[in-house]
């Protein structure tokens, strides 16, 4: 175990590398509108009902505030820009909404919407909205961002390449999937919200002959992982092309694509210790948090992270 600050990170990855970045964009998906009967709406919006982020999607999966007063039938109004219908609620709580706005989406977003910080993160400053992006962030589509990343400045990236590591990109949507909280008490029993993603044929290829030449592929967030292994586990190697994944990473997986990653400090009770847990054993993720808590390093989304092989 080593403590080292993240421009560093060029110490730990050697030439012939494969790092795979998440060059998804968060959207302004936090939404607020007001009931026909008065009372402010939040809707967080997760993902178009048909899948990947589409400005021209009308249906929409939502979590919604205050979600007992938004059953089906109701409407959400957001002034001259239009309105919302609850059209259906799953066993989960989420809501379908279907939308009939006045303006295009992403005007609509614009307008309405906000960047849905963590709730821990009490700075509603444009800054800080500002700041929950990476600096490579190109494909709208996530609800959250890929946190691992946001520590990665240009600097950073000149050094790896100068020493010889390949970087390529993928895009996973962030959504529910990944941020909801484990609810029940076994590991069995939670269920993973599906994820789109979208893996580019120059990234599968870098991929493919990385593992076939016994080079690296390091994956910069746990959304990077949990794109390349679903990948991997529909097909027995990562495939370009644009799919969903409902896969949940626990202990005794079989990782047949990352051979590192790079990862914040994740809640307790969430999916994303799940993994880290999975990749480098309980035991030593249990250890490095003790350190870190020891340390006072900062943890969840603007928090610092770790590097860590299996």
């Amino acid at each position: 175990m080593e403590h080292r600050v993240f421009r560093d990170l060029p110490d730990y990855l050697r030439e012939g590398d494969v790092l795979v970045l998440n060059e998804t964009r968060v959207i302004a998906a936090r939404v607020f509108g007001a009931r026909l009967s008065g009372g402010r709406v939040e809707l967080l919006l997760l993902r178009p009902a048909q899948g990947r982020y589409d400005p021209a999607a009308t249906r929409w999966q939502t979590l919604a505030k205050p979600g007992r007063r938004l059953q089906t039938g109701q409407r959400v109004t957001f002034g001259d820009l239009g309105e919302a219908h609850i059209v259906g609620v799953h066993d989960d709580g989420v809501r379908e909404v279907e939308f009939s706005l006045n303006v295009p989406f992403e005007t609509f977003l614009e307008r309405a919407g906000r960047l849905a910080l963590p709730p821990y993160i009490h700075n509603e400053s444009e800054q800080a909205q500002e700041r929950y992006q990476t600096i490579f962030a190109r494909e709208p589509g996530s609800v959250a961002a890929p946190t691992a990343s946001l520590h990665f400045t240009q600097t950073v990236f000149d050094a790896l390449e100068n020493q010889g590591v390949q970087i390529v990109k993928l895009v996973l949507d962030v959504g529910l999937g990944t941020f909801r909280p484990m609810q029940g008490e076994r590991l069995e029993e939670h269920v993973m919200h599906s994820e789109s993603f979208s893996i580019p044929q120059p990234t599968a290829d870098a991929i493919d002959a990385a593992k076939r030449e016994g080079r690296r592929v390091v994956a910069a967030g746990t959304t990077v992982v949990r794109a390349l292994e679903g990948s991997a586990a529909m097909h027995g190697s990562v495939r370009a092309g644009a799919e969903e994944t409902t896969l949940f990473i626990t202990p005794g997986f079989q990782f047949r694509a990352v051979d590192a990653m790079i990862t914040n400090f994740h809640l307790p009770q969430s999916t994303l210790m799940v993994l880290v847990s999975a990749f480098a054993g309980r035991d030593t993720i249990l250890n490095a948090y003790k350190e870190a808590v020891k340390r006072e390093y900062r943890f969840f989304s603007f928090g610092d992270a770790m590097f860590i092989e299996p």
